[in-house]
Order: C-alpha cells, then structure tokens, then sequence
C-alpha cells in the first residue's frame, strides 16, 4: 500500500497538493491540462524532485519532515515522456542496467517487437522505438509502483494496443501499483481501475472511470467512428461503452443489435432523435 501526500509550489502561484492511498493491484490514471502538476507529481514519487509532506509504501518512508529516499533506492519504475534512456548504451544494454535479467531482456524486446535491434544506439532509434524501450527498461525493475508518463503517445495504434495489454498482464502478474498520465479516454478505459481529474496542482475530481469519464449526448443528429471498450449485457439488453474521439458514450442496443459486436470493433454510430444505429465498418 502507499500512503502520501504531498505539497509543493509550483510556477503561477499553484499550489500542487495531491493526498490519496492506493493498494497494490489498483490503477490510477491522471488526467488534467498541461500545467496541472501530473508530470512533477510523478517526479515526486520518483524522487527526481523535492517537495513536503509524506510518501509511504508499506512500512518504508520515502518522504517525510526527516526522510529523503534517493531515486535509485525507491521501488519505481519511471517512462519519462523524453525517454531519458543512456545514449553510449545499446538497447539492451540500456534494458540490463536496471537489472542483469537476460531472459528477461529478451523477453521484453519480443513484445516491444525490437529484439534485431538490440545492439542499436538510441540515437540510430525512431522516436517511437526510443518509447518502446522506455517502456520496456521500466518493466525490467518489477516494481512496486510503476509511474507512466504517456508512455505510448509515439507508437502506432497496433503496437499500442499490444503494449497496453502488456502493461495491464505486468500490472496484473505483479500486484503493481501503477499510475499512469494519459489524455486518451480510450486507454484510460482499458488499463485503469480509478481517474483522478487535476486541476490547478490539486485533485478536483475522482472516481470510477465511468464515472468520471463517461458522458451522454442529447437528441441531435450525428454520425462518428468509435471503438467498442466493453459490452456488457443488462437484464434483456446490452450496454455498449464506445471511445469517440475523446470522450466515452454508454449506449443500449438490444440482443439482435449487439451480436454481431465484439470489445475492440471499430464502427460507425449514428442517431436520429433516440434511435442510435451501429454498423460495422
């Protein structure tokens, strides 16, 4: 479990003031504007940055009025949104100097898709490449808390989708406490359990991601492209959770419009008045 809360001046006259408690196996997206303190709340945890008040993890206190835990003695694993990997170091290198974990390694670079590459520099690397060994060298650590930072905002949606899955299996297998700042209401939907909405350096709403994320349209006549996040059946119909854009609609469909859906479809919905139609596409 952790337990903090932090306080900490930032630029503008904000105050960041973030104060929760999370056990292991939950998953917290941030959400909120630049500038509301996602990314230097982070780099608290982390301990890349100063601040007051109290972070504990278990019985051990990384923060508190007579305690600093340096970086390196905290059980984190960091995706930075510049990569920050060693650039006189090649992929794997980079992978084996968090932990001298071979298979491991290896592993990883099967999933992120990048093992012919492994003795490549970062700089002969794509911008999405260097994001996918982020991710990958954060996951060598096994830690308990996992701190991402829009991790997968350069890689193509294929291999998103299949390092959100990767993310979610490593969070799942290890009872991480992983939090994670994303603008995409999509894979906030896919990998969390809870949303917290910054504003101003301070939590100004928190909840389940339906509840936080979730919003209904009115009467008016439209017809957009969405992907299929759940399906969930509900006495005799079927409630359809879809990511347009970005923003998430709940809409019911019965038996005879649902079965021919399935989670992760893309489709084309539109209405008139309060009769939606769904079509494949």
């Amino acid at each position: 479990m952790i337990s903090l809360h932090v306080k900490k001046e930032l630029l503008n006259d904000i105050s960041l003031d973030i104060k929760f408690d999370l056990q292991y196996g939950e998953f917290l997206a941030l959400k909120g504007k630049s500038g509301s303190g996602k990314t230097t709340f982070l780099r608290i945890l982390a301990g890349l940055e100063s601040a007051s008040g109290y972070i504990k993890i278990d019985d051990e206190i990384w923060l508190d009025e007579k305690t600093f835990l340096p970086p390196q003695k905290r059980s984190i694993g960091f995706v930075f949104q510049d990569y920050a990997l060693f650039p006189n170091m090649s992929v794997i290198e980079n992978l084996l100097y968090v932990k001298k974990d071979l298979e491991l390694a290896k592993h990883l670079l099967e999933i992120i898709e990048l093992e012919k590459l492994k003795d490549i520099k970062p700089a002969n690397l794509s911008g999405g490449q260097k994001q996918r060994v982020a991710l990958a060298r954060a996951m060598m650590k096994k830690p308990k808390v996992l701190l991402l930072d829009e991790p997968l905002s350069a890689i193509d949606p294929f291999t998103r989708q299949k390092l959100q899955k990767e993310i979610l299996q490593l969070h799942n297998t290890f009872k991480t406490i992983t939090i994670l700042v994303s603008h995409e209401p999509s894979e906030i939907y896919k990998l969390s359990t809870k949303v917290a909405v910054l504003k101003d350096g301070k939590i100004q709403k928190e909840g389940l991601v339906k509840e936080i994320l979730l919003k209904q349209k009115g009467s008016q006549k439209f017809s957009l492209e969405a992907e299929i996040l759940d399906i969930k059946k509900i006495d005799t119909v079927y409630s359809v959770v879809l990511a347009i854009g970005q923003q998430l609609n709940e809409i019911v469909l019965s038996p005879n419009e649902a079965k021919y859906l399935k989670i992760g479809q893309k489709v084309t919905i539109s209405t008139k008045a309060f009769s939606p139609n769904i079509f494949s596409i």
